[in-house]
């Protein structure tokens, strides 16, 4: 019994070690290059990595996959060889493979009739297809064209367009390819009459968002534009933008639109930080939409230690809803921040335009009452009736950590005793910030900032209208306007002009994760500038709230406190 269980258990055991599953069978392909090697690998991928042997059979199956990926690139005669070492029981396949020569197209007949026949679109499509004579051929390509040509047909109107033919030949032996493809694109039909639903607008305001005229060729994209235009003035709570392709007239094509309107009353509550001002508390009260002529009214509430305000503002669009308005504004802000006490009232009037050119205009008068303590030595009451006019352009591209941008602000703003201020003074402002790119990983920042207040003297400058310096957004390493003029006592008095400058390098460390360099130099003053520098290190993240930055800034010019924090949520320009 013994010594028939001692042979069970050796034939047990050598089964176990002839078996065929624990032997492995590994496989190289060489020869190929780019997009040769990239396709085969894609398409021997396929083959189950357990099926992989030395038989002549899977030799077969290997060759036939490589023949098709070489194919799809116009390799048609490749040949191969095969190298087995064994190692073992594990054996490695050594395939080199030979693509041959490229097949060339011989002939390439594409043909658009109908309306695109003379449509710079599709000529363009055609031009940069890479199917003509003597380019290499490329299956891939020839049906991603085709593909294309429906895709435009599509966006731009031709909505009976059809692929009369298309046909691929290829001789192998003489590595020729010749093409053959009629489109026929049809009519290019046009933008109909628009037909608005479920709206508490009324319909004048609405056509002013229109992005085409009646009767123009019809463009996808306009559809699109639409929709978003719709969305900006934030009337409604749902859009949809559609063709009526069932009721199309004289090659028109009605557009529907029909919209939900958007709930009379919005509110909003949140928690921020920012070194400069630190915690606060927000409460916003919003209206999308008063009345049926789309106004709109919204109150903003801030609570913070250093500035506690209360901001509203009352829109009302002209013809072109989006960019011609008034807007009545009226706030109070508190400020209790170093050197300055001040209790601000104001309300005004603004015009808004936004220009040809991309420049936004905005023409405004304001009436300001500052009750305030200023340093150790001035305090008092100034009423102030402000008009001013501001242009300002934004351009972006790259989402919440643009690549490439800048922006741009200049503005003005007079006070005379004539028009019922208690003081005259002119006051100028601009600013400019510039990102720029180089490769994906790399984004620098410039930003100037400087201001002039013209007064006889300091006294005739409530202490809102007057420049002070450092913090988040001009000199870091510095808190929060605590750069300026002091009076007698050493206290800020704040100036009459103000010129800062950042330069920042970030480079991406990970993913939306950014490190960050910067410099910055500036002063406020009212006779002679005294220059501060700022240095140091930061950390960028691009989350889906939008950039946030925390930054650990040296003041290079103070002779106590000088590391700060800064933390910043918004926009970098």
């Amino acid at each position: 019994m013994k010594k028939k269980l001692k042979r069970f258990c050796l034939t047990v055991i050598a089964l176990v070690v002839s078996s065929p599953g624990l032997a492995e069978t590994t496989l190289t392909i060489k020869g190929l290059k780019g997009s040769l090697e990239a396709n085969v690998e894609a398409y021997v991928s396929a083959i189950p990595k357990e099926d992989y042997s030395v038989s002549l059979r899977f030799r077969e199956q290997l060759e036939e996959e490589i023949r098709n990926a070489l194919k799809a690139l116009g390799r048609y005669q490749p040949t191969f060889s095969y190298r087995v070492d064994t190692e073992g029981d594990d054996t490695h396949l050594k395939v080199t493979v030979e693509p041959g020569p490229k097949t060339k197209i011989a002939k390439s007949d594409i043909r658009i009739t109908g309306m695109a026949q003379s449509d710079p679109d599709f000529i363009a499509l055609v031009r940069e297809s890479r199917l003509g004579l003597d380019k290499t051929l490329n299956h891939g390509r020839y049906e991603s064209f085709k593909s294309s040509l429906q895709s435009l047909a599509l966006r731009k109107g031709y909505f009976d367009a059809e692929l009369k033919k298309s046909e691929l030949a290829v001789a192998p032996s003489r590595n020729e390819a010749f093409i053959t493809i009629e489109f026929d694109s049809g009519t290019r039909y046009r933008f109909g009459e628009t037909l608005f639903s479920g709206s508490q607008i009324e319909e004048d305001r609405l056509q002013s968002l229109i992005p085409y005229e009646e009767g123009e060729p019809y463009l996808a994209s306009r559809l699109g534009e639409f929709n978003q235009r719709l969305s900006n003035v934030g009337w409604f709570s749902s859009i949809f933008v559609g063709g009526d392709m069932v009721n199309i007239e004289d090659d028109k094509i009605p557009v529907n639109v029909v919209v939900e309107p958007q709930v009379r009353n919005q509110f909003e509550t949140g928690i921020g930080y920012s070194t400069d001002t630190g915690m606060r508390l927000k409460f916003n009260w919003r209206k999308p939409w008063f009345n049926s002529r789309g106004h709109s009214l919204s109150v903003k509430t801030e609570i913070s230690e250093v500035q506690p305000k209360i901001e509203a503002t009352y829109k009302i669009p002209l013809d072109d809803v989006l960019n011609d308005y008034y807007q009545i504004v009226g706030g109070i802000r508190y400020v209790d921040n170093h050197d300055t006490v001040s209790t601000e009232t104001s309300i005004g009037v603004e015009r808004h335009w936004q220009l040809e050119s991309g420049w936004k205009r905005v023409a405004s008068i304001r009436y300001l009452y500052e009750n305030y303590k200023q340093g150790a030595e001035e305090q008092g009451i100034l009423r102030m009736v402000l008009p001013g006019i501001s242009y300002s352009k934004t351009r972006a591209r790259g989402g919440a950590m643009p690549s490439w941008g800048d922006k741009q602000l200049i503005s003005v703003e007079y006070s005379d005793p004539a028009i019922g201020s208690d003081t005259r003074l002119a006051r100028f402002r601009g600013r400019s910030a510039w990102i720029r790119s180089a490769g994906e990983d790399h984004r620098g920042i410039l930003r100037v900032d400087g201001g002039a207040t013209i007064a006889e003297k300091i006294e005739d400058v409530p202490p809102s209208l007057r420049f002070f310096a450092g913090g988040d957004n001009s000199l870091r390493g510095y808190s929060y306007d605590s750069i300026g003029p002091r009076d007698s006592q050493s206290e800020l008095r704040g100036g009459k002009y103000m010129l800062t400058s950042t330069l920042e390098y970030q480079y991406r460390v990970y993913g939306d994760w950014w490190a960050a360099a910067f410099y910055d130099y500036g002063s406020a003053w009212n006779d002679r500038p005294d220059w501060y520098r700022g240095t140091g290190v930061g950390v960028r993240w691009a989350s889906p709230v939008g950039p946030i930055r925390l930054d650990f800034a040296w003041g290079l010019d103070k002779a106590t406190d000088k590391f700060q924090i800064h933390f910043i949520l918004g926009p970098e320009i």
